[in-house]
């Protein structure tokens, strides 16, 4: 069998379940008799819920909550079953308590978009990495062939590699041992276990490994759902959750673009302030000239009017020729009274035109002049947004990542930890593209699952677990390890649920 034949075969026998679902009632209503919020980080909440005995729930579900207290609905995940008691994540808040309310699982839509993922890796090879996957049909291959026993042997380790048969303390140990050796060869790993327990316990205890090495494991880790648990291997698990760490990161980045927005805004308000102060001052030196060109002007006519003062009363006592020259040239008394009289009437006129330039200046200089301490504000403003790139990149780095990116943040995460449910349904794990997929308890999971979160890894696959969790060996065939489990509804519904303490 061919990678894509159990790929086709995995699609349909979700397809099948699916009916095989609903048939049994496992989308039907729930009432809930009580449920208790336990935590908020950002915009995810989780509930405790005590559920009626009698009803089977499948981990990982979408599922509808309608609160009984006239409340609008909300969306969220069936994370657990747990003796009695059912964690939910939700995307709104509906109260601390809610005594009553009704449960809508989607599992038959689960299935559906299951399905899909794996029809679209079988007939879209190249939108995903199958190249690691291709060495797990040995493996999952429902009908092994005669030589399955060889064909597992021969796979390479460095592309997949098997840890079976010990406790699990001692595959912990050698699994974070490899784990912080590919975490520091900058490699990208993807941790899968069955069940959200499991994978609280696994990060904490890869938390407490990579603390060991010495390495930042704050910004290493992360645990892609809300942890069930406080703290796992003597390590607070609240702090590697996806929602923490990006809600914390974004509160930071938005701060940041808080500060720039209000620069921003602050030089977009003084831009036209200081433009108008600019302009203003272009009409000052203008008016400033035109004042001195009639104070100019004034001062020649006073000139030639003192002048002519001076000539009336020297007049008398000048000799006769010179009275004769002046009258030949057109300055006698009476002419130069008819000038003095000219140029007085241009002075008036300059006088009355100084004053209203003297006037305006005087309007001009408040609406000219620039703040003391508003020049260095804006220049120093104008350098910031120089060096970010100008007006136009700041706008497009505002408007940009509006909203939280989480294919970034993901991106930026060296370990993600989660479960095969969230992989197979959530739409971030098909963007992602990771080195390595190290799965725990691989045998618990059905093919189906673990199939699907294959699909963007690049390099290596190791499986850990206990093979006596596989199916018996066909009767008359060579012995082996067993048969993969592949009913996905047969496998989850008929693994015993575990209690655990969530705080």
């Amino acid at each position: 069998m061919k990678l894509y034949d159990l790929l086709t075969l995995a699609a349909t026998h979700l397809a099948t379940e699916r009916e095989v679902a609903m048939s049994r009632g496992l989308d039907a209503p729930l009432e809930i008799a009580q449920a208790r919020h336990i935590r908020t980080v950002g915009s995810l909440h989780l509930y405790s819920c005590v559920a009626l005995p009698g009803r089977t729930f499948l981990p990982d579900i979408p599922m509808t909550l309608l609160p009984g207290n006239d409340m609008e609905p909300t969306e969220g995940y069936l994370l657990g079953w747990y003796q009695g008691s059912l964690i939910l994540q939700t995307f709104d808040h509906v109260g601390e308590t809610l005594n009553q309310g009704t449960l809508i699982p989607d599992t038959s839509g689960f299935l559906e978009t299951g399905a899909a993922r794996l029809s679209d890796m079988a007939s879209k090879p190249d939108s995903f990495t199958l190249g690691p996957a291709e060495r797990l049909v040995p493996w999952l291959d429902p009908q092994p062939p005669s030589n399955h026993t060889a064909a597992r042997d021969s796979i390479p380790p460095t592309v997949l590699t098997t840890i079976w048969g010990e406790t699990r303390q001692a595959r912990w140990t050698k699994l974070t041992t490899l784990i912080v050796d590919q975490v520091r060869k900058n490699k990208r790993i993807l941790l899968v276990a069955p069940d959200h327990q499991t994978v609280d316990e696994l990060t904490g205890t890869v938390a407490h490994a990579l603390k060991m090495a010495a390495l930042p494991y704050r910004s290493l880790l992360c645990r892609y759902e809300l942890p069930l648990m406080k703290e796992a291997a003597g390590m607070p698990l609240q702090e590697f959750g996806f929602e923490a760490q990006m809600y914390h990161f974004f509160a930071k980045a938005n701060a940041k673009k808080v500060s720039l927005r209000k620069k921003y805004e602050r030089f977009r308000e003084l831009t036209p302030i200081l433009a108008y102060k600019r302009d203003k001052q272009k009409d000052l030196n203008e008016v400033k000239l035109l004042e001195w060109r009639l104070l100019t002007q004034l001062s020649d006519w006073q000139g030639k009017v003192k002048n002519i003062d001076k000539i009336l009363r020297d007049y008398e006592a000048l000799p006769i020729w010179k009275r004769m020259g002046m009258q030949v040239a057109g300055k006698n008394i009476d002419t130069l009274a008819e000038y003095r009289v000219i140029y007085e009437g241009k002075i008036l006129g300059l006088m009355k035109e100084v004053e209203v330039a003297q006037k305006r200046i005087k309007e001009l200089i408040p609406e000219a002049t620039v703040p003391k301490d508003l020049r260095p504000e804006y220049d120093e403003l104008k350098e910031e947004i120089k060096r970010l790139g100008g007006t136009k990149k700041i706008r497009e780095m505002l408007a940009a990542g509006e909203g939280t990116n989480r294919q970034a943040f993901a991106q930026n995460k060296r370990i993600m930890a989660s479960t095969p449910g969230r992989i197979l349904t959530d739409p971030l794990f098909r963007k992602v593209p990771y080195d390595l997929l190290i799965i725990d308890n691989a045998p618990r999971i059905p093919a189906s699952l673990l199939l699907a979160a294959t699909g963007t890894i690049r390099e290596r696959i190791i499986l850990s677990g206990d093979t006596t969790d596989l199916l018996p060996g066909e009767s008359g065939k060579p012995a082996s390890p067993g048969r993969w489990p592949q009913a996905f509804l047969e496998t989850l519904l008929s693994s015993s649920p575990q209690p655990t303490s969530v705080g």
